[in-house]
């Protein structure tokens, strides 16, 4: 609740510090006395962007003070998504500067407008009369409902499910488009692929089949060549291995005269053991000769192949082209997981829309079962407050889409006359009941469920007589459960206070100025009784403020 402000340099505000207390507190004041400039100042430290020339002293910084008691609140969780320190005694400052900057702090941490805004709104609950217009809206009506089915916990799965299932939808849709915009690459990359596999290419692949072209395309020189090298190594005169023989028997007849004639000897004997080794190499390449047209067409074609690929793919090397065909193989492969990711997206999708669905059925059900009760409180509320015939229905309209709230719309319909049609709220109620249904609603809503401190702004306009004590009645009681402050003109409402605050001004040297006190109980009657007889106080007037006060 709201425990202490304090307000300085502030439009007609010199310097202001009040405490207050839980229960009902009533703030009243002429009009013109600047209620409406507490109310202002209140509203800047909630996160309301400041205009400009509300400094009374434009030389100063107007610096506004507020202290919330939240322990009661369940509020850690915000301060922790709005990364600020929490604490059970919270003070927001708001400073506005000379030079038109404002800055904004939450237990000493600067923080955004938006972040202040945010926090304001699970904070204060300031009730005018023309937000009396938020009754009309289906999103109020819902939270009204599911606050009386205490649905926090469902709403706030079904919530978290509609993130996840967004996520994975959006997820979904993203690959849709993108598949889309990849299938004409992906059939020529995996055009391109194929012919690359289909080559077999492998490193040492074109020196290896040149050469072999080589070979066959000259198997009769190399036959030719090698039966040469042949004879020439076996003719049984003048070959190369008789003349070795005849070398090796003179050397040997010189091995006794040394060691330089041994090693001669050695030295042939090896000279020998390698041409023989070579005359069989000779033999056996001659033994697998073969005229093979057919390979050497193969060969010359899988030449040309490799020769084509080079070309297309504006490379030199066979390492080149093994670096494009891994690099198709990857985005084939990419793009053919799209589909795999996209099968199993839509699984996902399927299975969270089942939750989704079973979730917002729950929650209708619940809002349905608690509907007749809302009414019938609705009902009883409003025959006290001068509206006997006061009669209610409820509209839900199925989605075909999720939202934050479920899957349906709620409009409450309203008749305010015995016989009249049922009707749109918007449409069928007037200013002054839409006051009264929005004040009967919070005062059914602090009985379930932690209100913020609720500032009722002369919601009581317009009314006297018994509706006035009964609206003073509703107050006092939501009191119980809440922090409630009212500005009100009603004596009666006034009276029913635990606490009593007057605004009021003053001029001194020709400056006016607002002030704000905390009434005595004598500072009361003399105050309740001037709302009800004006300033010449009548002793019928005094008497009359000390019984409504009693």
């Amino acid at each position: 609740m709201l425990t202490g402000l304090s307000i300085a340099n502030y439009a007609l505000i010199d310097q202001l510090e009040v405490d207050f207390s839980s229960g009902m507190t009533i703030i009243t004041g002429e009009t013109g006395a600047g209620k409406s400039i507490l109310l202002g100042g209140l509203a800047l430290v909630l996160g309301k962007r400041a205009e400009s020339g509300v400094l009374r002293d434009e030389s100063k910084k107007c610096v506004i003070e507020a202290r919330f008691s939240i322990h009661d609140y369940q509020l850690k969780p915000l301060f922790e998504v709005l990364d600020l320190d929490y604490d059970a005694i919270t003070i927001i400052r708001r400073e506005l500067l000379p030079n038109g900057k404002s800055r904004a702090f939450v237990n000493d941490t600067p923080v955004t407008l938006d972040a202040l805004q945010q926090l304001g709104d699970q904070l204060i609950d300031v009730h005018a009369q023309h937000q009396t217009l938020a009754l009309t809206q289906t999103q109020f009506q819902l939270d009204v409902l599911d606050a009386l089915a205490k649905n926090t916990p469902i709403l706030e799965a079904y919530k978290a499910e509609l993130k996840q299932y967004k996520s994975i939808r959006d997820k979904y849709n993203h690959l849709l488009e993108e598949k889309e915009g990849l299938q004409q690459e992906f059939d020529y990359n995996r055009f391109l692929l194929e012919e690359l596999e289909a080559a077999q290419l492998v490193p040492e692949m074109l020196s290896r089949l040149e050469e072999e072209q080589e070979q066959l395309s000259n198997i009769e020189h190399i036959e030719e060549q090698l039966t040469a090298s042949k004879a020439r190594l076996e003719q049984e005169q003048y070959g190369v291995s008789s003349q070795l023989i005849e070398i090796k028997a003179a050397l040997q007849k010189l091995i006794s005269f040394g060691k330089p004639y041994e090693a001669l000897n050695e030295r042939l004997e090896s000279v020998k053991i390698e041409l023989d080794d070579m005359l069989q190499e000779i033999e056996h390449r001659l033994d697998v000769l073969e005229h093979n047209p057919e390979r050497l067409h193969i060969v010359q074609e899988q030449l040309q192949k490799i020769y084509d690929l080079q070309h297309k793919h504006n490379v030199q090397t066979i390492p080149e082209l093994i670096s494009i065909r891994e690099g198709l193989a990857k985005k084939v492969l990419s793009t053919e997981q799209i589909d795999k990711d996209i099968n199993s997206l839509k699984e996902a999708k399927e299975k969270h829309y089942e939750v989704l669905t079973a979730k917002a059925a729950e929650l209708s059900r619940r809002r349905k079962e608690v509907l007749p009760k809302l009414i019938e409180q609705l009902q009883h509320l409003l025959f006290a407050l001068g509206m006997p015939n006061a009669r209610f229905e409820g509209r839900f309209t199925a989605l075909n889409s999720f939202f934050p709230h479920g899957q349906e719309e709620f409009e409450f319909l309203f008749s305010a006359n015995a016989g009249s049609s049922f009707g749109s709220l918007k449409k069928v109620a007037s200013g002054g009941e839409l006051s009264r249904i929005m004040l009967s609603i919070k005062a059914i809503l602090s009985q379930y469920k932690a209100l913020p401190t609720i500032i009722f702004d002369e919601i009581d306009t317009g009314v006297s007589g018994e509706v006035a004590v009964k609206i003073s009645e509703i107050m006092k009681e939501m009191g119980q459960y809440m922090q409630v402050i009212s500005i009100t003109h009603l004596p009666q409402v006034a009276a029913k206070g635990s606490h009593h605050f007057k605004v009021f001004k003053t001029t001194d040297d020709q400056k006016t100025s607002t002030q704000m006190k905390k009434l005595s109980q004598e500072e009361r009657i003399q105050e309740i009784a001037a709302m009800l007889g004006g300033e010449e106080q009548s002793i019928t007037a005094i008497e009359h403020a000390k019984e409504l006060l009693n």
